[in-house]
């Protein structure tokens, strides 16, 4: 080492001055990157970023996919609900209705019966079938006396009588109303003033 490098530690051979920094800076490498740089760890890449939102879609789609098939099938079970309340909406009158055809059939099976028995067992069969019409809330439309009421009455001819006009005079049919809906309209004759 000669006389010059030792009296100034920083300078090199040749009177240059050495790789070594000043004492009073000091630069840290490790700690910040070169621009241009990414941290591996802190931020992913584009292509993980990339099969991130490849792997959300098709989960997504996945749940759609059951959420539609989950919809067809709550629309089918309906579907069939409604099929069976359709066709199975009489089971309750007809059930109802089988204890009168019972009677209906003893009545006629009876051999020797005298007029007075039949009579009876045809009154113990209206008797049941009333009582079925009431569960069911069929209601029997018989105008005698009333006024005309073309929603509720089927007029078949007029004719000349005291009452006032529009009255219904007779009936030749009873009507049906099944709760406030009309199943069968009475079938009558209705009175029209007699110079008219």
């Amino acid at each position: 080492m000669t006389e010059e490098q030792q009296r100034d530690p920083h300078r090199g051979p040749g009177g240059q001055e050495g790789q070594q920094e000043p004492s009073g800076i000091h630069q840290e490498s490790s700690s910040v990157p070169p621009a241009g740089t990414t941290d591996d760890e802190s931020t992913p890449s584009v292509e993980d970023l990339l099969r991130q939102a490849e792997l959300k879609a098709q989960e997504h789609h996945d749940d759609w996919l059951r959420a539609k098939a989950e919809a067809d099938n709550i629309r089918k079970r309906a579907q069939v609900d409604i099929a069976n309340a359709h066709k199975y909406a009489t089971e309750n009158f007809a059930s109802d209705l089988l204890p009168v055809r019972d009677s209906l059939e003893a009545t006629l099976a009876a051999e020797n019966a005298t007029l007075d028995a039949l009579k009876s067992g045809v009154e113990l069969t209206l008797k049941q079938l009333s009582a079925v019409f009431d569960k069911a809330n069929l209601k029997e439309v018989n105008p005698a006396g009333e006024k005309f009421d073309p929603h509720r009455h089927q007029a078949i001819s007029m004719l000349p009588s005291d009452q006032n006009p529009n009255t219904v005079i007779n009936v030749l049919q009873k009507g049906y109303l099944l709760h406030d809906r009309v199943i069968r309209p009475a079938l009558v004759t209705v009175a029209k003033a007699k110079d008219a």
